[in-house]
């Protein structure tokens, strides 16, 4: 008998039938004195009890703004403590937290605040070199559902600093704040965030309590985290690695968080695991190569670390080696997934052969449904067959924000999420990607659809056509290519098209190659051909190494 490519996700345990509020309240009552959260460029570090005080008065603070259940509150900022206040505190008050890469500028900012109706904006003032302070006094005021601007740091003219936001959560709304939680429902929408979208536009995948509560506890699980874990969180918070399996993934465990930096640096994350001996560490690809290059990566003890994921990027297998054999990454795991997915639906486990962890992207997640799917006739093929990958169950996300077209094609009649990944399953059930049948480029962990870059570049009063391509890079797994064709008589160099994009589109997005050409490689039937793009892309940039590395 034949089988086919359909797998479930078999449990001892139950989904947690809990907002992310109560199980916030639930955790802090089990393990009040046990460390939650420590943000070393910050220098601060709270216990669960600590930490619940902090968000109780953020909590009544939102109320005293006005913030209602369902309305939307914009969270602007790199990795620090304030932003897991704003998460829970959000969270306990029924407001949908929307996520704001911070990478983002003027153009990517405008929409996302824009399109979810953001009420109250928490923001950082600057981000690295980018000044957000400027960015929102030209941007709000064209946003007309913004009613507060709150800044993590001294308030400017119009927009409050975070210790005067704090200052209107007084004990007096407290029994007010019991009446709200006690309204809220685990499958009430929770958070919104934004993905790269095929139609020029990010799409707002929406999440409800249940959807990453859940996600968070059992990539948890599978790592095997207790009360004396500590997550060593250098991926972005904004995203579902960073917020849902980290910080979610911590919390449902009673185990803390560790952010070594406001972004990524690979000697303060050495220097964050080594001095607070995590037991965790997280990273796409591209994070874990930067800290094995440190050159005195000897001097730092890692000893302390037993488990870890690498996501978001497909994982070049001897990188996995050297994280297990260096690192003492011994339990590391691979996580599979999608924003839309909350975000994790395979995961391999910590007994897996190193064989299983390096060739495969896991073992579907408990109470998860998985089949293969024939993309022409929607049937499930037999197991070994490449097909689209569709996944169902709790995880998949309520829908795209204010987008029932784009929620229809993604979400069939069924329940199913497509995932728009070509994968085969193997007879033991376990899943290899093998490609994306949509033309999606992951840099560095970056979702990025080049439709988007290209619906922005026309945009450039010169260009008459131009096609975004995704080609190999040792670095980031993939960079960006555009070819741009010119209109009649127009002239223009690769500074000019970057220097279009520069502030106004995030710099991942900018396309590190342009090449000019007259006319692109079509089908017979006049479908521009990506592929052909792509090799020849390979060869005239001499990629041909960075082609040649072998990923999971």
């Amino acid at each position: 008998m034949t089988l086919v490519s359909y797998v479930s996700g078999p449990s001892e345990k139950s989904l947690l039938g809990r907002t992310i509020g109560a199980e916030f309240d639930r955790i802090t009552g089990l393990f009040p004195d046990a460390l939650a959260v420590v943000s070393r460029h910050q220098n601060v570090r709270f216990t669960y009890g600590e930490l619940h005080l902090a968000v109780e008065r953020a909590a009544r603070a939102f109320l005293a703004l006005g913030v209602e259940q369902g309305d939307r509150v914009g969270i602007w900022a790199g990795n620090m403590v304030e932003w897991l206040i704003v998460q829970y505190a959000s969270a306990k008050v029924g407001a949908i937290l929307v996520n704001v890469n911070p990478a983002y500028r003027r153009h990517e900012l405008h929409y996302a605040l824009g399109k979810s109706g953001v009420k109250v904006l928490v923001a950082a003032r600057n981000f690295r070199q980018t000044d957000y302070l400027e960015m929102i006094r030209e941007v709000a005021p064209e946003i007309p559902a913004i009613h507060s601007v709150v800044l993590l740091g001294e308030g400017s003219a119009g927009m409050l600093g975070w210790e005067d936001f704090l200052e209107g959560g007084g004990p007096a709304l407290a029994a007010r704040l019991e009446h709200r939680e006690a309204e809220l429902d685990f499958d009430d929408p929770i958070n919104i965030q934004y993905t790269s979208g095929t139609t020029g536009f990010p799409k707002g995948a929406t999440l409800s309590h249940h959807n990453i509560l859940n996600n968070g506890f059992f990539v948890g699980e599978a790592c095997g985290y207790t009360a004396r874990d500590r997550i060593c969180v250098p991926v972005p918070l904004y995203h579902c690695f960073g917020m849902v399996m980290g910080n979610l993934g911590a919390l449902t465990h009673g185990a803390a968080v560790v952010y070594p930096e406001v972004a990524f640096d690979p000697k303060a994350t050495l220097e964050a695991v080594a001095t607070e001996r995590c037991t965790s560490l997280y990273g796409v690809p591209t994070m874990f190569i930067a800290q094995l290059q440190q050159p005195d990566f000897a001097g730092y003890d890692l000893s302390s670390l037993r488990t870890g994921i690498m996501a978001g990027s497909p994982c070049p297998v001897e990188v996995m080696r050297q994280v297990i054999d260096r690192m003492h990454l011994g339990d590391v795991t691979i996580c599979y997934g999608m924003t839309e997915t909350s975000p994790v639906s395979f995961q391999s486990l910590r007994d897996d052969d190193l064989e299983h962890r390096t060739a495969t992207v896991g073992a579907v997640h408990p109470h998860v449904e998985c089949k293969i799917v024939d993309p022409e006739t929607g049937r499930t093929v037999p197991r070994g067959t490449p097909g689209e990958l569709l996944s169902r169950g709790y995880l998949v996300m309520l829908g795209y924000w204010d987008d029932e077209a784009a929620t229809a094609a993604a979400i069939d009649r069924a329940g199913w999420m497509h995932t728009g990944d070509l994968a085969l399953m193997r007879d033991d059930g376990y899943v290899n990607i093998i490609g994306r049948a949509k033309d999606m480029v992951i840099r560095g962990g970056e979702n990025i659809f080049p439709r988007e870059i290209e619906e922005f570049l026309y945009r450039h009063p010169r260009i008459q056509d131009v096609q975004v391509i995704g080609v190999p890079d040792e670095k980031y797994g993939e960079e960006l290519c555009a070819w741009v064709k010119l209109k009649d008589g127009d002239t223009a160099t690769e500074d000019d098209i970057r220097s279009f994009c520069k502030g106004q589109i995030a710099t991942f997005k900018i396309p590190r190659y342009i090449r000019f050409s007259d006319a692109f490689p079509m089908t017979v039937t006049g479908k521009v051909r990506k592929v052909e793009m792509r090799e020849v892309s390979i060869r005239e940039l001499g990629l041909q190494q960075a082609a040649a590395v072998k990923t999971a």
